[in-house]
């Protein structure tokens, strides 16, 4: 089993690159599918989920390899619509974009049920009843089957902001006769992401960062090379890394503007935080104070940030608060941070937490991927040794999080490590 192992209360200190966003990488290569063409995706994440992606789009009969460490070639012209039910798609929430491609593309699709970090009830419903808009057919049992004769343009309103269903309705979309309107849309940054690489694609999708999302269908999608967005939340994670440990950290290759309601919290707790084009220095010289959190879509503050901002909130002076108003059960990982000393209590979707003196290092538990980020940031901070299990979370949304936190001066090891099949085969052809 691996585990990683952090002797905590070194100041970080240093540069550290970002790697392409999770959530956009795990929409785009999907959606490249869409083409029936080559397509080169640049900046791709070395995370699990790419690797459960590619392994997914492999049994699908798509041509797929790395050109380089972050490269992709997607060659989709041998896509073979049989139904997706591989291991692969069941570790993962975003193989639910299978449905809108390969219904964009074929007119139907057969895809089991998406796994994913399990912090709450996340349902698709808005999803069917987007396709069912569209004029497909649903059938929701064991397994996710989708069908249609003929896909047409619809006004789409979503009963809550979305971004899984604002992007697959964008996918199953672009191919369809007439206009579809989404209202209430997402904007999220990989939403604008994967609008930008659907257009280089030859797609007329207008209005992507706003609430009203609107896509004119076109009769066929052509190959294109196209560079993923950095990852706002691997970004924002080191920056709380500086906060935390009272570094100093510039965090580059990254969209200053992103990363606003983040900065804007830190500033409000007293770092220091310097712009620049595309990097964020961040320093907390002095010790930090409370503040209160309320999460909420973008651009408002991310509910993936959550996790590690309790963690920081649990070592600073007064006393936060955090309201989660975008999933329902994402505070399960509390009870890791209590044993580490934290002064946190929880009534349904709003957290108390009570800074202490410190944290003491012990063995905790990865409970999902921004709450093994969580771990990592608390066992950085703790006095003595921290052990974290289940790491397998982390690594399906960080790309070598302990080979960078090295780097900028930390005390972590990674142990039990095993070689990524996807990408070695990659690189050595």
């Amino acid at each position: 089993m691996e585990r990683i192992y952090i002797n905590g209360g070194n100041r970080l200190h240093g540069k550290v690159e970002i790697s392409g966003a999770k959530n956009a990488a795990v929409a785009l290569i999907p959606a490249a599918l869409l083409a029936d063409d080559v397509v080169e995706l640049e900046n791709v994440p070395h995370i699990a989920d790419i690797s459960s992606m590619v392994s997914v789009l492999k049994d699908l009969g798509v041509s797929i390899h790395y050109l380089d460490e972050h490269t992709l070639r997607i060659d989709s012209r041998g896509l073979v619509n049989r139904p997706a039910d591989s291991e692969g798609v069941r570790k993962m929430r975003a193989s639910y974009y299978l449905l809108g491609v390969l219904l964009g593309r074929f007119g139907s699709a057969d895809v089991v049920f998406p796994g994913g970090c399990n912090f709450g009830i996340r349902p698709i419903d808005l999803h069917l009843k987007g396709f069912e808009s569209l004029g497909a057919t649903v059938e929701a049992k064991d397994r996710i089957q989708v069908r249609a004769e003929h896909l047409h343009g619809a006004n789409i309103f979503l009963d809550v902001v979305s971004v899984g269903a604002t992007i697959n309705i964008m996918l199953a979309a672009v191919l369809a006769d007439g206009t579809t309107v989404i209202s209430n849309a997402a904007k999220e940054p990989h939403v604008v992401d994967t609008a930008n690489f659907l257009n280089s694609m030859g797609a007329n999708i207008s209005g992507a960062g706003t609430d009203r999302i609107v896509i004119r269908g076109v009769r066929r999608l052509h190959g294109t090379t196209y560079q993923i967005i950095p990852d706002q939340i691997e970004a924002g994670t080191y920056m709380v890394a500086a906060a935390i440990t009272g570094g100093d950290i510039t965090v580059r290759n990254i969209i200053p503007k992103h990363m606003d309601s983040i900065s804007a919290k830190l500033l409000d707790m007293g770092a220091f935080i310097e712009e620049f084009d595309d990097a964020i220095r961040v320093c907390a010289p002095e010790p930090l104070k409370d503040t209160v959190i309320k999460t909420a879509p973008y651009p408002g503050f991310p509910t993936d940030m959550q996790p590690q901002f309790m963690t920081l909130m649990s070592v600073v002076r007064g006393t936060s608060i955090i309201t989660e108003n975008v999933w329902d059960n994402r505070f399960q990982y509390v009870t890791q941070l209590h044993k580490l000393g934290a002064d946190i209590s929880v009534d349904g979707r709003v957290a108390v937490v009570k800074g202490v003196d410190h944290l003491d290092g012990c063995e905790v538990e990865a409970t999902d991927l921004r709450a093994g980020a969580a771990m990592v940031l608390a066992g950085l901070a703790a006095r003595g040794t921290t052990v974290i299990t289940n790491v397998k979370y982390i690594s399906r949304g960080y790309e070598a999080m302990v080979q960078k936190l090295v780097q900028l001066g930390a005390d972590i090891r990674l142990e039990g490590a095993a070689a990524d099949p996807i990408i070695v085969e990659g690189r050595v052809g």
